[in-house]
């Protein structure tokens, strides 16, 4: 019986070293936990048996996944992401019917389809969220596979230009007119010809479909200040790409109406308006100032729709002695922009950032716990399926509910101490020098009860 004994403490040892071998040799492996086996004597027992005997060796009762914190190791990508604290990353093996996976590897990259990847092609999971990154859905059935766009996907169609700017106050009449009158002296104006205005300024506008076009405004003097009227006004003419806008709202004008700016004596602005063409002579209608003023809407050879514009001065907006200034030109369209970057935050909410600046909220990870994480199955590759011993997962975000908190540009390192496993491997190795030679204790013994035989 001795021999079977001892066999079985072989067998353990075996078993032991074999665990902790297994431990020293993923010491570099991502997200890998450590396991300790774990042991169990032998009795043969009946309910009249005496409790004074022998046990009958011992046995491998399991071998036991510690799911102890790894250190985090710096990274440069964004992609790489560690867990601190409590759960796992949800991966799915196929795009529609795959099955579902659980990892501490947050080493993920982009495939060929712009999906995010574990290193064995697993697709991440996400929980799905509106735009301004609240989760939406619940649940392991919301989960969706995360995947980076391209593009933005979103254009705007310019609807508002602000602007301020400096003109000078010692500008001359362009030379091609005399003193202003629309009605019984009007002028041709021409923006091709240098000399029928004083000044330009342009910017960039959009479409729906988020096309380009140009947006220039012409600024020509129309009256300088005398001792009667002491005010100046100057004439803007707007134009989007080859096509001018008129300042009274109205499409049908034509020509179409410029925006008159007027400036007092000490170079503020305080009027805006347009002279009526419809009237005889032609007045002049005032527009609050400072503030927005409509034009009307042009759609431009090579625009998708029609452009509905409002054109703000503000108050910053003078007439000086320096020279001619753009102080600022902005509007509100943009086309839409490629992926420039990715990141994702503490809770998991993964953000693309694009050209054109705009961002959009493409998920959060889904973390996934466990009631009785080392009852998971290991799978290899530092990943684990859920099985009847470890409970169905709890899903959620990152840094709520007990999950813990992702951190980007990290990887979590294998929580195992390399110092204690070398002291593991030699206590096992010692055990199975102290079985081998009980076993041949044993067989020495039996070879005299042979001898006295003969």
């Amino acid at each position: 019986m001795s021999f079977y004994t001892s066999l079985s403490g072989l067998k353990a040892a075996q078993s032991d070293l074999a665990v902790t071998s297994n431990n020293i040799a993923n010491v570099g492996t991502v997200g890998f936990k450590k396991s300790s086996s774990q042991f169990g004597d032998i009795i043969s027992a009946s309910p009249l048996q005496s409790s004074a005997i022998a046990g009958q060796g011992t046995r491998l009762k399991g071998i036991d996944q510690q799911f102890t914190q790894g250190g985090f190791q710096s990274s440069e990508r964004s992609l790489d992401l560690a867990l601190s604290g409590q759960g796992f990353f949800v991966t799915k093996t196929g795009l529609t019917n795959g099955s579902i996976t659980y990892t501490r590897n947050g080493s993920f990259s982009v495939d060929a389809n712009r999906y995010v990847v574990d290193n064995s092609g697993a697709y991440v999971q996400v929980l799905p969220t509106d735009a301004s990154g609240t989760v939406t859905a619940t649940g392991i059935a919301s989960a969706r596979n995360l995947q980076l766009p391209l593009t933005s996907g979103l254009s705007r169609a310019t609807s508002s230009i602000d602007l301020s700017l400096n003109l000078p106050n010692t500008a001359d009449i362009p030379s091609t007119r005399s003193v202003y009158d629309p009605t019984t002296n009007p002028y041709s104006f021409d923006r091709f010809d240098l000399n029928s205005f004083n000044q330009q300024a342009a910017t960039t506008v959009y479409d729906i479909q988020g096309n380009a076009m140009p947006a220039t405004i012409y600024y020509t003097r129309l009256t300088t200040p005398t001792n009667a009227t002491p005010t100046s006004t100057w004439e803007a003419r707007l134009f989007v790409g080859d096509s001018q806008v008129s300042a009274d709202g109205n499409a049908a004008t034509v020509p179409p109406t410029p925006l008159i700016l007027t400036f007092d004596a000490n170079g503020n602005l305080t009027g805006q308006g347009y002279n009526d063409a419809s009237t005889s002579p032609a007045t002049y209608t005032p527009i609050t100032t400072p503030g927005p003023i409509s034009y009307a809407q042009v759609q431009p050879a090579g625009a998708a729709a029609a452009l509905g514009l409002t054109v703000d001065y503000g108050a910053n907006t003078r007439q000086t002695s320096s020279p001619f200034t753009v102080k600022t030109f902005n509007q509100d369209g943009y086309a839409a922009g490629q992926l420039d970057n990715v990141t994702v935050d503490s809770t998991g909410l993964v953000t693309a950032s694009f050209s054109n600046g705009t961002s959009q909220a493409l998920g959060k990870i889904m973390i996934a716990n466990f009631t009785n994480p080392e009852g998971l199955r290991q799978l290899g590759d530092a990943k684990w399926a859920a099985t009847g011993a470890s409970g169905d997962p709890q899903v959620g975000a990152a840094g709520s509910n007990g999950f813990g908190s992702v951190a980007s540009g990290s990887l979590e390192q294998a929580n195992v101490d390399i110092t204690e496993e070398l002291v593991a491997l030699i206590q096992a190795q010692r055990n199975f020098q102290a079985n081998a030679k009980a076993i041949d204790t044993a067989n020495q013994m039996t070879q005299t009860v042979v001898n006295l035989r003969n």
